[in-house]
């Protein structure tokens, strides 16, 4: 099951939700493992889901394989696609988009309790605005604006098929 939760103080990601005309969210999902960060960033990059935006991405220029998400995940590369790492540790990463607007960031935290291990595994993103009129008054525009439903229910979407291809 994928959750909406309060970003984590310590996401890296939540220094976007100070920005004014930000947007982000944090979505969660429980694997009844450990999953280590390097994992977690292959799966979520490699599932049928985002191959389908790769190839979407192909179509700019900024395709990628799955050996280049494997490089990303092991760290040996800080481009992946339309992203370049932005922060990295050994439990999250955020990367921002060629055209310095968007976030995406993956974090995993597990847990053991009575010998039993889990993670939760968290995804996010932030869209920061662009260049406005009224600097006072920024603004993400309207093409996000009418996409934002699409954004959220994509961003479970992208999860919840993640956290199955790690359950596996």
């Amino acid at each position: 099951m994928i959750t909406k939760l309060p970003m984590p103080e310590n996401a890296f990601l939540a220094k976007y939700e100070q920005m004014q005309g930000a947007y982000t969210d944090c979505y969660a999902a429980d694997v009844d493992r450990c999953v280590r960060l390097e994992e977690f960033i292959e799966a979520f990059y490699t599932t049928p889901v985002f191959k389908l935006e790769r190839l979407v991405l192909s179509v700019i220029g900024r395709g990628s394989s799955d050996r280049d998400a494997a490089q990303l995940a092991g760290a040996r590369a800080e481009q992946f696609a339309a992203w370049t790492v932005e922060q990295r540790t050994d439990d999250q990463i955020l990367m921002c988009d060629f055209a310095g607007r968007t976030r995406s960031w993956l974090m995993v935290v597990s847990t053991e309790n009575d010998g039993e291990r889990k993670t939760k595994i968290f995804f996010g993103s932030a869209v920061v605005p662009g260049k406005s009129s009224n600097p006072d008054k920024p603004s993400l525009g309207v093409a996000f604006t009418l996409m934002l439903g699409f954004h959220q229910l994509y961003s479970r979407i992208l999860l919840a098929a993640a956290a199955g291809k790690l359950r596996r």
